[in-house]
């Protein structure tokens, strides 16, 4: 995408009643850090990219997470709630700034990737109007579906509006969205609430594009990817499927695990070379290890810095702003 510019709206207005907790929702952890951080971390950055954020009106902690997460970002508040199109609208001021592609992604889903967005942004610089991430469903209750006539995508259907027949398809709406900045905000803009909700969708914003003559695309996913956060069930799960991407990732890096499904590793831990873990191990958040390191059994690392062919453990506590010399190890009989 180089030389394309691109604004990024993350919808983290959500209070999250279901998640029986008085902490808004997009601040809830995934791998030691907030469901927030990791979609921020997944927008683009650098040169061209800007970054908005929409927040309820009382949440002053989640504007301070974005300002701590990205400072080049703008937050804007939704003051109502009606709908995924009334929120995007929320940020109009930084959509009429203009930028060549606009995404809107949601500040629950924390297994979004770089690449994906990357991938959704790609049609746009080839004449698409509007990029629409869907995924296969195991289950479809609940999810607008993906109709098509022909091989052009027609409509996205709330699952409470479509037919029988309609919700018979698997193929899902995600929600993340990629427009041509260039028309973002007039396609935006015509979506109604003819619904049976009276809420402004963000996915009738496919009608809208056809009514125009232009063309709106799909771009496929796997269905943990958009895994959206309402319950600490769908936390639970959420957590489990970034633990086994992190420890995949680790793997292939050459760290060795003996038990790697009994490891439980952040989202920003570092490692060097010749590192092994071994079984039930929990690294939290801001833990460096180094080459060599060894992290024995049932240890309990948050914080702190491991150095060049440390043994620490096992069932060692290094807390935060611990940093263990080269070549430490644990006394005898320890």
């Amino acid at each position: 995408m180089t030389g394309r510019t691109s604004l990024t709206i993350v919808l983290a207005a959500g209070e999250g009643t279901r998640m029986q907790s008085a902490m808004p929702k997009v601040l809830h952890p995934v791998a030691g850090q907030s469901l927030l951080a990791h979609v921020l971390d997944a927008a683009p950055k650098g040169a061209g990219a800007s970054l908005a954020v929409v927040i309820g009106p009382d949440h002053r902690a989640v504007a301070e997470e974005v300002k701590r997460l990205r400072p080049d970002a703008t937050t804007f508040i939704q003051r109502e709630r009606l709908g995924t199109a009334h929120a995007v609208l929320a940020a109009r001021d930084a959509i009429a700034r203009g930028a060549d592609d606009l995404l809107v992604v949601f500040g629950d889903t924390p297994l979004i990737s770089a690449a994906t967005l990357a991938r959704m942004r790609a049609p746009l610089k080839n004449g698409a109007a509007l990029a629409v991430l869907g995924f296969q469903a195991a289950d479809p209750t609940g999810y607008g579906r993906l109709l098509f006539e022909g091989d052009r995508l027609a409509a996205i259907r709330e699952h409470a509006d479509a037919t029988p027949a309609e919700r018979m398809t698997k193929l899902c709406n995600a929600g993340v969205m990629a427009f041509d900045g260039r028309r973002a905000l007039e396609v935006i803009e015509k979506i109604g609430n003819a619904n049976s909700r009276r809420e402004y969708y963000l996915s009738d914003a496919v009608g809208v594009v056809r009514q125009l003559g232009l063309e709106a695309v799909v771009i496929e996913t796997s269905e943990d990817e958009v895994r959206g956060i309402n319950t600490k069930a769908q936390l639970a799960e959420a957590e489990h499927v970034m633990q086994a991407r992190l420890r995949k990732a680790a793997l292939e890096a050459g760290v060795t695990m003996v038990a790697p499904e009994t490891v439980y590793l952040a989202a920003d831990t570092t490692f060097g070379n010749e590192v092994t873990i071994e079984p039930f191990v929990v690294i939290g958040p801001g833990v460096s290890i180094a080459d060599g390191a060894v992290i024995h059994s049932f240890s309990h690392i948050v914080q702190a810095s491991i150095s060049k062919n440390a043994s620490v453990g096992p069932y060692a506590q290094l807390r935060p702003g611990m940093s263990l010399e080269q070549g430490v190890k644990p006394p005898k009989g320890s």
